[in-house]
């Protein structure tokens, strides 16, 4: 009996020296600091918003003589022409935190850095490109950006060593890669959105760590004119408007 108390007793003293421990409270001036520095890697996915003609005869840019023929499907002013993304394709996002402080509960976030992404268009129609043979089942448009957000992070109280906090504000991206005039699809390279997210900030012994989910919201219409002559132009005339939407889960090291 004297020994199953001693044990108890072991437990209870080791159970609160832990607990102590749990609650000693880490970077306790860190976020008394004006302006603050750090870099942040996260994993993105991206999207298009498509907006259709109801038949591509409403097109204006569409030829309502010469018949374009795509895999034998002649394509005339009443056809219905519909595209969508057959899956998300995962991306990478690298950037660098610069942190000012506004007031004890919020702060305004200016994060440069570059994405990686690729987005993959299905049709109800073959797709057939000039530059390979026979169909494809999808088109691939993949795209590097300069992202150039700014943003306003608004934390709530302090918890131990946990912060949740949200974030909104707009973001304006250059997309840097090639799209070459023979692309069925040709997007802007600029491009402007509007984001929000929610995270959560962990103060650990030597810096901060953040946990955060952001959406990304196209404002503007990217679609390009349409690829040179020898392509098809259905794949471009089927959309009014296209606009770009993203999601990223980013790690923050502060």
């Amino acid at each position: 009996m004297k020994r199953l108390l001693y044990i108890l007793i072991f437990l209870l003293v080791g159970f609160s020296s832990v607990a102590q421990r749990l609650l000693l409270k880490n970077l306790t001036t860190f976020d008394d600091k004006r302006v603050h520095f750090g870099f942040s890697l996260g994993i993105n996915t991206v999207d298009f918003n498509f907006d259709h003609f109801s038949v591509i005869g409403n097109n204006p840019k569409f030829d309502p003589v010469n018949f374009e023929n795509v895999g034998g499907n002649i394509i005339d002013s009443s056809r219905v022409i519909r595209a969508d993304i057959s899956r998300l394709v995962p991306g990478f996002t690298v950037g660098i935190v610069t942190n000012l402080r506004l007031s004890e509960s919020f702060d305004l976030r200016f994060l440069p850095g570059m994405s990686f992404a690729e987005r993959r268009i299905v049709y109800n129609i073959p797709i057939v490109d000039v530059n390979s043979t026979g169909e494809n089942k999808f088109f691939s448009i993949k795209s590097t950006f300069l992202d150039f957000p700014l943003l306003v992070k608004y934390k709530s109280r302090k918890m131990n060593n946990q912060r949740p906090y949200i974030i909104s504000g707009v973001a304006y991206r250059i997309d840097i890669s090639k799209t070459g005039q023979e692309d069925l699809v040709r997007l802007k390279p600029f491009s402007a959105s509007a984001e929000v997210g929610v995270g959560w900030d962990t103060y650990l012994q030597f810096f901060r760590l953040s946990t955060e989910l952001k959406f990304s919201f196209g404002m503007d219409n990217i679609l390009d004119n349409g690829p040179k002559s020898t392509q098809p132009q259905v794949y471009t005339n089927a959309f009014s408007r296209l606009s770009s939407n993203m999601f990223v889960l980013s790690f923050h090291f502060e």
